[in-house]
């Protein structure tokens, strides 16, 4: 520790840290731009210089580093003369256009201006001017003339996002900020360079123009689209939700967001907003009606099907974005019934897997420690478009040393450096585990587990289990695809053996803001019954929809929809009505999660209750207290919560820690032979949810693009194919007709072909054999 006096207060802060760090401790405010604590220190912008004694000029904060007795003025004569004098020099050419710019009101180049900045400027010469710059749906770049170049986008880029998309050309009063030629700024993490940006240069395009910041109200929230749980503040005007920023929360989100967490809230007030309660007629109209009559219609119409052919013939789903306080009162509701057909997750295939994890599966670790590990194996995941701030973490880690593998079905680019990978077949994965396994076994001189005698480990699973042997904090961590999978039990229970056998913790990057939950609500079948696949395969005669759009959200979109449709009733709580009409026959105008209070599980078990942001849409109500009302209505016990709190309370008694466990009952094995021709289905980034689905400007962005039959070289070489052909791919489920492209990411064997998209339905499962031919 190093001591040091600023501004006449004695500090202690680590040797190496800069004074900016030190006066930050003391909670002195030292003026800057360029510094921000997450990113390297650049010092270009000098409006944080201070008087340091015995030093022959001015020097800057965030690049000085600290010596012991060390004597600093932050505020002194010689400090603030300095400051005022950058001051003026930044707004040599900066536009006087604060009245019309979108960051007028929030601007730190305002602020210190009013502070450091003169009554008028004695530049009498021509402004420069820049022209403004294309980066792409999500951010604003019309403006680019405020820009003050501290180059905070830059290094967010590379550091953060891990993606260098934006850069500076020339020099001097030439330098201007811009993306690569003809290139759009397309990193899942981009919006952030909105938030630090400290002048208008940068602003966020769905937002533009439409509010000033000081009309908004700010409310906190969680975010539902992935595990992480990021912190949220929703910022309302009237009764819209009018922009979405992070809330820092270092231990979770530190101080960013994903694009998918910021800009979705674009996806609420489209065209199919549901907004009143609509009961189908006889003859397949639809007519508006009241709550009252909807609920009776929901009564009578569960009843019926209870009365003619027995309780077990009502189905209830949600989904991994539900509250914990809505999927609790659906599996009661469910229960209360007399059927235990309950479940949340569309996209499970296997049925043993709730046999094989009897606890609810969860992290394994908190999110922070995701940073301290210096050994991980990423297993079945497309970890950037998956959990993007995950693959932050680990971004920050890899450059702190951490070794990083990958057993996966396409070799997608994750922007850090890659240990080891093993790109497979998604039927390979247990296969490929078992290879690790195998060479970490090898390597110990330890006995290698009597089923996989037959398995000889290749090159890189030589190297997985040479870097999972070497590591002191050691994870491997199961993705979205290991528990879709028709395998997910077999591959996690070699994946047990393999974390047993490194003495590495085990866990799962669960899918969705509610996925832990869910599980802790109950809303998942026990005894005799049925889960989600199985409710199609069986052609109910009932089911309750909960926030679902079952054409998208399930495993096989087509079977679902036919299933519902084959239904004698059918009840869809939903925000949007296209989500639902063709199948269901009472829509139910319930809240998305900015309307709404309620609670989310995050990944690591933690329980995040939030208020509702926005005024209710029209006639729309938050889905818990709808299923209380219904649960009223039928006359059964345990409906009696005023607030969602106190259904939080009666379910987190003891906390959630207690429900989770990774521990896998099953034996290991080897899976059979894969199919020639697999499918490898990756859900989109902006395709996950209904919200997202209608996000305009997600839906104009490079990931969202139309769905294309991908395969490697080899794959299309076997097929007699070309990249751009198009081709007819079939499934036992039906067929459709794509584009081939060449993507040596894939793996040999394996055509990925995008899930959640209306074109790829017709496909069925996301699993399974192909068929792919020429037109």
């Amino acid at each position: 520790m190093v001591e040091l006096t600023i501004d006449g207060k004695k500090v202690e802060v680590p040797e190496g840290s800069m004074v900016m760090q030190a006066a930050n401790k003391l909670g002195l405010y030292v003026p800057h731009f360029c510094y921000h604590k997450k990113l390297s220190i650049a010092a270009n912008c000098r409006m944080c210089l201070v008087e340091v004694e015995k030093a022959p000029k001015a020097m800057p904060a965030c690049a000085t580093p600290v010596t012991s007795g060390m004597i600093v003025h932050t505020a002194s004569a010689k400090a603030v003369a300095a400051q005022k004098s950058v001051m003026e020099f930044l707004l040599i050419n900066h536009p006087l256009d604060c009245p019309v710019c979108d960051q007028g009101g929030e601007c730190q180049l305002q602020d210190l201006a009013v502070g450091y900045g003169a009554s008028a400027s004695r530049y009498q010469e021509e402004k420069r001017v820049v022209f403004h710059k294309e980066m792409g749906p999500l951010v604003a770049a019309e403006e680019m003339q405020r820009c003050i170049h501290c180059t905070r986008c830059v290094r967010f880029g590379q550091e953060v996002g891990g993606l260098m998309e934006l850069g500076m050309l020339n020099r001097g009063e030439h330098a201007e900020i811009t993306s690569f030629v003809g290139r759009a700024v397309e990193s899942e993490l981009s919006g952030n360079m909105i938030d630090i940006c400290p002048v208008g240069a940068l602003t966020s395009k769905p937002f533009r123009y439409t509010a000033r910041t000081w009309e908004l109200a700010r409310r906190r929230s969680v975010s539902p689209h992935d595990s992480v749980g990021a912190n949220l503040v929703v910022q309302v005007k009237g009764e819209r939700v009018m922009r979405v920023v992070p809330f820092e929360n270092e231990e979770i989100n530190e101080c960013w967001i994903s694009d998918r967490d910021r800009f979705a809230y674009t996806g609420l007030y489209t065209e199919d907003r549901l907004a009143h309660p609509m009961i189908r007629t006889a003859d397949g109209r639809w007519r508006e009606a009241s709550w009252s009559d909807a609920l009776q219609a929901v009564v009578k119409g569960l009843n019926d099907v209870r009365e003619q052919h027995g309780a077990g013939q009502i189905g209830a789903l949600g989904t991994e974005g539900s509250t914990l306080e809505e999927l609790t009162l659906l599996a009661r509701l469910t229960r209360s019934l007399g059927s235990e057909n309950v479940d949340f997750r569309l996209r499970q295939t296997d049925a043993e897997l709730d046999r094989a994890i009897p606890g609810v599966p969860w992290l394994g670790m908190p999110i922070a420690q995701l940073g301290e590990l210096d050994r991980v194996l990423v297993v079945g995941s497309f970890l950037r478009k998956d959990h993007p701030l995950f693959a932050q973490r680990l971004r920050q880690a890899a450059k702190r040393g951490t070794q990083i593998s990958f057993i996966d079905g396409a070799a997608d680019d994750p922007l850090f450096p890659v240990h080891a990978r093993l790109t497979v077949t998604p039927g390979a994965l247990p296969n490929a585990l078992a290879e690790v396994l195998v060479a970490l076994a090898r390597a110990g001189e330890q006995k290698v587990p009597d089923a996989f005698g037959g398995v000889e480990p290749g090159a890189e699973a030589v190297r997985i289990a040479a870097s999972l042997a070497s590591g002191q904090k050691t994870a491997i961590l199961l993705g979205n695809l290991v528990i879709a999978s028709p395998q997910a039990s077999l591959i996690c229970a070699n994946a047990q053996a393999l974390a047993q056998a490194a003495n590495a913790k085990l866990g799962f990057l669960t899918a969705g803001g509610n996925t832990v939950g869910g599980y802790v609500a109950g809303a998942v079948p026990v005894a005799d019954g049925l889960n989600a696949k199985q409710m199609f395969e069986q052609n109910l005669k009932a089911y309750v929809v909960l926030h679902a759009e079952p054409r998208l959200d399930a495993d096989n979109g087509v079977q679902a929809v036919q299933a519902l449709k084959s239904a004698d009733f059918t009840v869809a709580l939903t925000s949007y009505r296209s989500a639902v009409e063709e199948w269901a026959h009472v829509m139910l105008p319930v809240a998305p999660f900015t309307e709404t209070s309620g609670t989310f599980i995050n990944a690591e078990g933690r329980a995040q209750s939030f208020k509702g942001c926005a005024a209710p849409f029209v006639d729309t109500r938050p889905a818990w207290k709808v299923l209380r009302v219904m649960g009223n209505l039928f006359e059964l016990p345990g409906f009696d919560d005023e607030t969602s709190e106190s259904i939080r309370d009666s379910v987190l008694v003891g906390g959630v820690e207690p429900h989770l466990s990774n521990e896998i009952n099953g034996a290991i094995g080897l899976a059979a032979a894969p199919a020639a021709v697999e499918r490898l289905a990756d859900i989109p980034i902006y395709r996950s949810d209904a919200m997202l689905r209608r996000a305009e400007p997600l839906q104009q962005t490079a990931a969202s693009q139309a769905p294309q039959a991908r395969m490697c070289a080899a794959t299309l070489t076997s097929l007699g194919l070309e990249s751009g052909q198009p081709v007819r791919v079939r499934s036992q489920q039906g067929e459709i007709t794509l584009d081939a492209l060449l993507d040596d990411a894939v793996a040999p064997g394996a055509v990925r072909i995008a899930a959640a998209f209306a074109e790829t339905a017709a496909l069925g499962s996301s699993f399974g054999q192909l068929s792919v031919e020429g037109v």
